[in-house]
């Protein structure tokens, strides 16, 4: 049985960033995912995001453990994130698709939208233990498109030193009054209050959906009071003070390198920082973004999804599913979440089982039980065109161009123009 010697990041945050993505700008490298030695062939195809993990990794040591479980040799290629869609656009185009992609969720619709994927249904997998807020980001209208290994999502970092210094008490800060009370005593005390990434890309919506979200807001209608109310939360901060100016261009890892200063006592970031968080060079700890009243905010989840395109020689999917299968048992799960630090497993099981063995996770299992796919609600191929009309009112509004109500109406209309 295969551990991998520590608790690790793999340093990328490409799982919480959604990238448009086109045939016409598809790339030709990568080998062809025609390896099959037969109509049932011995030989199957594996397309994966993790390009930093080569043939000697203990990831890609488990990819192929799968595999002989299944009585076959996988041939996996990894591509960065983007590419990776593209790829298998193309691929699917040409005929050639791979056994089995595991891709960034909010591709998942863009995938099934060509048709290109079995649904787990007809593959046969058993997804009754996922979480289902989980399992909604690989899902369109009653079908589902895959199985996510895992997930990741945000929450609040702070600086144990500047709320000891401010007289905060971090378990107190569980709504929108708390936080803004918590700044206004981190700015008396001093000090800087709070940092995100409002950049003008998926960063920003992905950062920006918790408090839309945890506002009540919905994704199709982008100009509700409850829209208006998340944005006017976080130009006030910039108004006040209690966020830096800096936020208009911030992407999640120059957040985290504002935090790591020391002169911050919040901010907003996701899993994939734990371990930095763990070496810096003052006490930190995290709590869950909090909703307007009160409770866990839903944050977006990032992550990836198994899924099995569609073969023309359906004998393949008998292996298929016994390498899936092998992928996403309770122990499975937690050997990913031990390869990829910022990965939770999307199972009650599996996420008792990695407390067990982490339990300062716990804050962590917390947030993506509250956590919702950026593709739910059914909005699948919807989601970028909306999203992007989102993070341009953020700018709007961040930058005094227009306030929070003229921006998200200026939105709501050119994302129900771009939908048609």
């Amino acid at each position: 049985m295969m551990k991998s010697a520590s608790w690790r990041t793999a340093g990328a945050v490409g799982a919480a960033v959604l990238l448009s993505v086109g045939v016409s700008a598809c790339s030709s490298g990568g080998s062809s995912a025609s390896s099959s030695t037969g109509a049932s062939g011995t030989s199957y195809t594996w397309w994966d995001p993790y390009p930093q993990h080569d043939e000697s990794s203990d990831w890609a040591k488990r990819v192929q453990a799968c595999g002989d479980e299944a009585g076959v040799t996988i041939k996996r290629t990894a591509y960065d994130t983007t590419a990776l869609t593209n790829q298998a656009l193309l691929a699917a185009q040409e005929g050639t698709s791979p056994d089995v992609i595991l891709i960034d969720n909010p591709a998942v619709s863009t995938l099934a939208d060509t048709g290109m994927l079995t649904t787990t249904k007809e593959l046969g997998l058993d997804t009754s233990a996922i979480d289902a807020n989980l399992l909604a980001a690989g899902q369109t209208g009653s079908d589902t498109w895959g199985i996510p290994i895992g997930a990741n999502t945000l929450a609040l970092y702070y600086n144990k030193t500047i709320l000891d210094a401010a007289g905060v008490d971090p378990s107190t800060v569980t709504s929108w009054d708390a936080l803004n009370a918590a700044l206004a005593k981190v700015k008396a005390a001093g000090h800087k209050g709070i940092t995100f990434a409002g950049i003008g890309t998926e960063e920003g919506s992905f950062q920006f959906l918790p408090w839309f979200w945890g506002a009540g807001a919905d994704l199709k209608t982008l100009d509700s009071p409850e829209a208006v109310k998340a944005l006017t939360l976080w130009t006030d901060w910039v108004k006040d003070g209690e966020a830096p100016n800096s936020v208009i261009q911030n992407s999640q890892n120059t957040t985290w390198e504002e935090f790591l200063t020391g002169d911050f006592a919040f901010a907003e970031n996701g899993t994939w920082q734990v371990n930095a968080a763990a070496a810096a060079s003052f006490p930190t700890g995290v709590i869950t973004l909090p909703g307007v009243k009160g409770g866990a905010a839903p944050a977006p989840t990032g992550g990836e999804f198994l899924t099995a395109p569609v073969q023309k020689d359906t004998g393949r999917y008998t292996a298929t599913k016994k390498i899936i299968d092998c992928m996403t048992t309770t122990d499975g799960f937690v050997k990913t979440a031990d390869t990829f630090a910022y990965y939770i497993p999307p199972t009650d099981a599996g996420q008792a089982a990695l407390l067990k063995e982490h339990p300062e996770l716990s804050t962590w299992v917390d947030a993506v039980k509250a956590a919702k796919g950026r593709t739910s609600d059914d909005l699948g191929t919807d989601y970028p065109k909306i999203s992007e009309q989102l993070w341009t009112a953020v700018q709007s509004a961040l930058s005094g161009a227009a306030s929070p109500q003229d921006a998200l109406t200026k939105a709501q209309a050119a994302a129900v123009k771009a939908i048609g």
